[in-house]
């Protein structure tokens, strides 16, 4: 074991987590996994005869009536034990917290050292991850920074064994996150090092964690311990968030040095080894190497790319070639996109790829119908062209670039909200973001394409670049409905192209197909999309209508409701899947598209950026008449 880490088996006490006067398991110092910590359980009590316990097994077993007795009958509440324990620790370790209340009535010293290691009540309930006791101890005075006897304050400690929670609320609190222990540790050291979650290392991160400290016995920073530990989360973690790889040891070991020797291992990933060849010596003597990387070249390589595919396969379906001639080609084609995408492309920028499709699309759109079809159609079928475009792109405008309803807050806001929360009983997952660190609202959600949180978050949408909901789910619906129209009208100006430049008849549909794409393959191949488009827009489109009319519901709540309670209700059928926003065919489009037809109609006004609580929600909802019950899923 290393100098100064805590060996969670050197303080030999007796951890009771069962009922009250019931007994428990000793204390070994196992502790609990870190995703199960954001709300602490609920222990049960149940009454039974405590009345021969001594006053420490009765606060170990929460019997506050037998530790009042005793109180009362002169036992001084800070006599510690044989080994300096209080009473005030053994309450702390096994959570129970109206002891703790009533032992600091009494005057119970909240800071006082004993045990093994020298630690604090709050040392104690720190390493168990009892946040209702942390809470607790610290409303009543406690202080999170005394150290213990391997010199760990409480922070640490709650990094060492993953207690998010709580280093949250320590943070919350004014605790310094970047304090360093007796050796040099800082808690995001100790959670790379011994946690394998996630938590508490990104949640330290976000808070802003410096990346670049070392220890002082070994000279390590964050990201060399989580190597050592091939804790591969921690070290994926840290690199995305910047930790530098070339700052070295005290034995002369850098991260990347250190990851080379390794880059086989099964442990590291992907985005770690191609972090490993951007940093590498070699590659950056390497002139073809630094300008394959370029991020700036491989964004405008990816942006490009769809807009010179779609030309190069019209121009090899209209040319003259035979058609093994145009397979080859076109096999040709893929081969050099698949390899050559391997080289140009960034894997995190693969996001854009499926928007620049869609803009690639439409822009060979524009030029097929002004070359190909304007000429030959009449004029106001050009002007409602156009006109339906100048619709479309201020709704794809609104629905990319504008706000879907982000839950945004300063960090003294979500310093509140955290404290609030702790001191309320727990971090509900369903209403607490661990990543951004604020309070869900009520149909809210965490994007992990835009790592952000999302007010009556619907979906993200490749296609337009970004989230769609409380704020742009109108415009993403006039987007696709404008975007239906303008597949409609190039489609009949295609017909209306073939039906004057090759008014060629035929009986079948297959030789029809054969003699359009003979006439021009360029208008059949730009058809084909317009028709591929028109087909998913429209499918899309009456998805979208069916969950926002006949459901109440967005996509996310309708793919996931077995997540949320608030959609189980209790029917002859036994447990249905309802939503408590439906509120009838018409008034649910009026609430969506907010008619109001100068006052004719009311449509909610519910602000979903603001609202936590369903049942304010749900009061608002009027009962369905029977006809509207077959609209539940």
């Amino acid at each position: 074991m290393m100098s100064g880490e805590v060996d969670p088996t050197c303080n030999p006490v007796h951890f009771v987590t069962q009922d009250a006067c019931k007994p428990g398991p000793a204390y070994r110092g196992e502790q609990s996994e870190a995703h199960t910590i954001f709300q602490e359980p609920v222990t049960a009590v149940t009454e039974q005869d405590c009345s021969g316990f001594d006053i420490v097994k009765a606060t170990q077993y929460g019997s506050l009536a037998r530790c009042h007795e005793l109180i009362e009958a002169g036992y001084d509440v800070n006599q510690p034990d044989s080994e300096t324990v209080t009473l005030l620790h053994w309450a702390a370790i096994n959570n129970r917290r109206d002891i703790i209340r009533y032992y600091i009535s009494k005057g119970a010293v909240v800071d006082a050292i004993g045990g093994e290691l020298a630690a604090t009540p709050l040392h104690w309930a720190t390493r168990q991850g009892h946040l209702g006791t942390v809470t607790l101890l610290m409303q009543y005075g406690a202080d999170p920074s005394l150290r213990d006897g391997e010199g760990c304050s409480c922070i640490h400690l709650a990094a060492q064994f993953g207690h998010t929670a709580i280093v949250a609320y320590f943070i919350a609190k004014g605790v310094n996150m970047n304090m360093q222990d007796r050796n040099g540790m800082t808690p995001l050291m100790w959670s790379a090092y011994k946690v394998t979650s996630l938590d508490p290392t990104r949640l330290l991160l976000t808070f802003g964690a410096c990346t670049s400290i070392q220890d002082k016995l070994h000279g390590n920073t964050a990201l060399h311990w989580a190597i050592l530990a091939q804790n591969h989360t921690a070290i994926s973690t840290l690199i995305l968030h910047g930790a530098s790889l070339d700052i070295t040891n005290m034995q002369g070991d850098s991260p990347y040095t250190m990851l080379a020797m390794f880059q086989n291992a099964p442990w590291v990933g992907k985005k770690v080894r191609e972090k490993i060849q951007e940093v590498s010596v070699t590659n950056r003597r390497n002139p073809c190497y630094r300008f394959t990387r370029d991020k700036r070249l491989r964004f405008w390589c990816m942006v490009s790319t769809p807009f010179l595919v779609f030309y190069l396969i019209g121009i090899i379906l209209q040319s003259d070639q035979n058609y093994l001639v145009k397979l080859g080609l076109l096999l040709a084609c893929y081969i050099i996109l698949h390899f050559g995408g391997q080289v140009i492309f960034d894997d995190r920028l693969m996001n854009l790829l499926p928007m620049s499709i869609y803009l690639a699309t439409k822009f060979w759109m524009y030029v097929t119908w002004f070359v190909w079809i304007a000429p030959i159609v009449e004029v106001w079928i050009t002007v409602l062209f156009v006109g339906s475009s100048l619709f479309l792109w201020y709704n794809f405008l609104r629905a990319w670039r504008g706000d879907p309803g982000v839950l945004s807050s300063t960090q003294e806001e979500k310093y509140r909200t955290i404290i609030e929360l702790a001191e309320r009983g727990g971090f509900d997952p369903q209403g607490f973001c661990s990543s951004c660190l604020v309070r869900r609202p009520v149909r809210s959600k965490h994007c992990s394409v835009c790592n952000r949180c999302v007010a009556k978050f619907d979906h993200h949408c490749p296609w337009v670049g970004n989230c769609i909901g409380a704020r742009n789910h109108r415009y993403f619906m006039g987007y696709l409905i404008m975007l239906l129209t303008m597949c409609i009208f190039l489609l009949y100006g295609c017909v209306q192209f073939w039906h004057i430049m090759c008014p060629v008849t035929s009986d079948s549909i297959w030789e029809a197909v054969l003699n359009m794409a003979k006439c021009d393959a360029w208008v059949a191949w730009v058809a084909g999309n317009a028709l591929l488009h028109a087909a998913w827009v429209a499918t899309l489109f009456a998805c979208q209508m069916y969950q926002i009319m006949c459901l109440g519901m967005t996509t996310n709540e309708r793919m996931n409701s077995g997540r949320y309670k608030h959609f189980h209700t209790t029917g002859r059928l036994g447990q249905e899947t309802r939503s408590p926003f439906h509120r009838g065919l018409c008034q649910n489009l009026i609430d969506f598209a907010e008619f109001r037809c100068f006052g004719l109609f009311k449509p909610d006004s519910t602000d979903w950026l603001t609202r936590y609580d369903i049942k304010d929600s749900v009061e608002q909802m009027p009962l369905l008449s029977a006809k509207e019950n077959y609209q539940y899923v």
